[in-house]
């Protein structure tokens, strides 16, 4: 079993910088594909960005968020600066075995963590 939990959200004005991690349990979770997804109020689920081989992002953070990993320590970090008020969602990060592939599809990931709210003032 995986246990994936994420931390750093919070709240911060338009412009500011977060930084969340995504922590993973077990030895298979560096070798995970990993996303990061945001929810609003009452919308869907969106990709925002995610890690295998390469690094991918929705267009609407490129330039502004990047996602790394840490396999020593488990950890995938989604640093997001120049934040805007349609950045405010909870934070998902999500892990599995097939996230090399469709990375941008939801239902591509096995393991989900409990979300981290971001909230980004006016």
């Amino acid at each position: 079993q995986v246990q994936v939990v994420e931390s750093g959200g919070g709240l911060v004005q338009t412009g500011g910088s977060l930084r969340l991690s995504c922590a993973g349990s077990g030895r298979t979770f560096s070798s995970y594909g990993v996303g990061w997804f945001r929810q609003a109020p009452g919308k869907e689920r969106e990709f925002v960005a995610g890690i295998s081989y390469y690094q991918y992002y929705t267009d609407s953070v490129k330039g502004r968020f990047t996602i790394s990993r840490d396999n020593a320590k488990n950890t995938v970090y989604l640093q997001m600066n120049s934040l805007k008020p349609e950045d405010t969602a909870v934070y998902y990060c999500a892990a599995g075995p097939k996230a090399t592939m469709r990375m941008r599809a939801a239902d591509t990931y096995d393991y989900w963590g409990q979300g981290t709210q971001v909230t980004v003032s006016s």
